[in-house]
């Protein structure tokens, strides 16, 4: 699995991302020269995204991860500059939405992932050009379903809000995604700046979408303290937690998070890049672990962090000295904590436990 969870899509705050994906791209162009022939001028960005089908058809994963870091500075370019580079208007935009969600749903495939969720944000997706949030969703939508069947991969959705926005568009985009639940919309989610933006605001557009049928996931306990993960909880009526890895601060928030069997959507290798912890030895995975907290382990973002969840397994496993059969029960934990109807859910644990047996 990967995502969600298997992997918190948290949108990672502007500074870091802009660190992360200028540094990205200056050792994606150090590079780059001696990966492809451009007889001395820099390709386009169309004949980078063919260079990248070519790289994911023949599984060259070193010309993979130099393109999609090459490919990700030129999108947080246009993303900035309030406007594509090419193919202006709603129908370019919203195709290259697309485009990055199929590629997205590839790399899961390729990976060995067997379900994925994915977060995506159609407030900003919306004001990039002032698109109207029920078409953003819909292309989104779309997008997933036609990569979902081209490999094979089970693909649901989960919409997320920011706490710095509004409460109002907040609840558009509640109800949107309540409306295409039979469309692959499973859950709701509260991302954004914990630290400065509470989410007392956004209680009862949360509280009503979980009784209309959404799945709740909330981000907190990251750049927050406990008691964000605790009212995340009680108030948010979060089933999951993206990050959450501030809640061994207290004790209380902790034995709350057990009694409830919240999953906690750990992302260790952003939590570092991102300067949640100072280095590998100081993250608390292995304290949650201890705690009999029911952590899963996550990507966050692949194309910022540039991982893949294997990467994530085998860091935790080599660095981290967690067990495979640890790692083999974290894989199941997660499929149990997936947004699927119940049935679903069942059957994909069944198959991870046939594909994943014990040693």
């Amino acid at each position: 699995m990967a995502r969600n969870p298997g992997a918190a899509a948290l949108r990672i705050p502007a500074p870091f991302r802009r660190r992360a994906r200028a540094a990205d791209r200056s050792r994606a162009e150090a590079r780059v020269g001696r990966l492809f022939a451009y007889n001395g001028a820099m390709p386009t960005k169309p004949e980078f995204e063919a260079l990248l089908k070519e790289a994911m058809r023949s599984g060259d994963s070193l010309r993979k991860r130099t393109l999609r870091m090459i490919l990700a500075a030129i999108k947080l370019a246009e993303v900035e500059r309030r406007g594509p580079l090419d193919e202006p208007g709603l129908l370019g935009v919203l195709q290259k939405e697309a485009r990055t969600r199929q590629e997205a749903i590839a790399d899961a495939a390729m990976d060995n992932v067997r379900y994925l969720e994915l977060r995506f944000t159609p407030v900003a997706l919306s004001k990039a050009e002032n698109f109207p949030l029920a078409e953003v969703i819909d292309w989104v939508i779309e997008g997933a379903r036609q990569a979902q069947r081209e490999h094979g991969i089970l693909t649901r959705l989960i919409a997320s809000v920011n706490r710095h926005e509004s409460v109002h568009l907040a609840a558009e985009v509640a109800q949107l995604a309540v409306d295409r639940r039979d469309s692959g919309i499973v859950g709701l989610d509260l991302a954004g700046n914990e630290a400065n933006f509470p989410a007392s605001p956004f209680v009862e557009v949360f509280q009503e979408a979980r009784q209309a049928g959404l799945h709740i996931t909330v981000h907190a306990g990251e750049w927050g303290g406990a008691g964000n993960v605790a009212q995340a909880i009680t108030q948010l009526g979060a089933e999951r937690i993206g990050h959450g890895v501030r809640v061994m601060e207290d004790p209380a928030v902790v034995a709350l998070a057990h009694e409830r069997a919240t999953t906690f959507e750990v992302c260790i290798t952003s939590n570092y890049q991102t300067g949640v912890v100072s280095g590998l030895a100081e993250h608390p995975v292995l304290n949650m672990l201890a705690a009999g907290l029911n952590v899963t382990l996550n990507t966050d973002d692949p194309g910022i962090s540039q991982i893949t969840l294997s990467d994530e397994y085998c860091l935790a496993f080599e660095k981290m000295g967690i067990s495979l059969e640890t790692l083999r029960q974290r894989t199941l934990a997660a499929a149990q904590a997936a947004f699927l109807p119940e049935d679903e859910r069942q059957g994909l644990v069944a198959s991870l436990e046939r594909e994943f047996p014990v040693a």
